[in-house]
């Protein structure tokens, strides 16, 4: 049965901002939101049990804690709720992920930032930042000066159903879109959405440097996953590409 479960003390937030972090292509937003998540020393919060998730248990070095593979982090004094994902979401499932997510960001009136990689095509152009949105929030990306997309294009996977669900019901969503490499994790263009796009978007300050000093080691760590990833259906891998290459 689909279901967010408490598991901190409650929270105060008004209107909060949420990022999102399911793995993708590059797995830059789950790099992003890991690294939210440990710069500003985010509480766990809830577990999120949306039906077909998978139903294993993860547990860190060094710490014997174990925890559902889907969670969300807050940090009451910047208004901010973070979700951490550490598996792939299987295609049969990411509607059913989608509508459980979105019924729970509208219940405490959210603002979600959906993030996304979208592979480059030549290394001049990794890096680059654009931004989409639904509901009104695109007044929120004029306002930061992120770029509007250059080409037509669709977000797939989880996060792909998650903005499908937000435009559905005209409410406000943030999409950030990053090139990045396509192949490998890649921190530096994760890097890019935090300090470009997600640091001002939610009016908070995120230091980036050490994913920039250790992206070779970030890349060692995460390269399972995203080999992982790449293995998946693009319904399963959240990612952006040009509308041509998925019709």
């Amino acid at each position: 049965m689909a279901a967010i479960r408490q598991h901190g003390p409650d929270v105060d937030l008004e209107d909060p901002v949420l990022v999102e972090g399911f793995p993708g292509v590059g797995l830059v937003g789950k790099i992003a939101t890991d690294h939210l998540v440990e710069e500003l020393g985010m509480e766990y919060y809830a577990s999120v049990h949306c039906d077909g998730l998978p139903s294993i248990g993860v547990y860190r070095g060094d710490d014997r804690t174990a925890r559902p593979p889907v969670r969300l982090y807050v940090d009451e004094a910047e208004n901010l709720i973070a979700l951490q994902s550490d598996a792939p979401i299987a295609a049969q499932a990411v509607d059913d992920v989608a509508d459980c997510l979105t019924n729970w960001i509208a219940e405490r009136n959210a603002t979600p930032i959906y993030l996304s990689g979208l592979p480059a095509d030549q290394e001049e152009n990794r890096l680059e930042l654009y931004g989409i949105a639904t509901g009104d929030a695109g007044e929120t990306l004029e306002r930061h000066d992120v770029a509007v997309p250059p080409e037509d294009g669709v977000v797939t996977g989880p996060t792909g159903a998650l903005i499908n669900r937000a435009a559905q019901l005209d409410s406000d969503s943030l999409g950030l879109i990053v090139r990045c490499n396509p192949q490998f994790p890649d921190p530096e263009a994760a890097s890019v959405l935090l300090e470009e796009g997600i640091g001002p978007v939610a009016d908070v300050e995120i230091d980036v440097q050490e994913l920039v000093d250790r992206a070779e080691e970030i890349r060692r760590k995460r390269e399972q996953l995203a080999q992982q990833m790449q293995a998946v259906g693009q319904d399963e891998s959240t990612q952006a590409q040009p509308l041509r290459m998925y019709q």
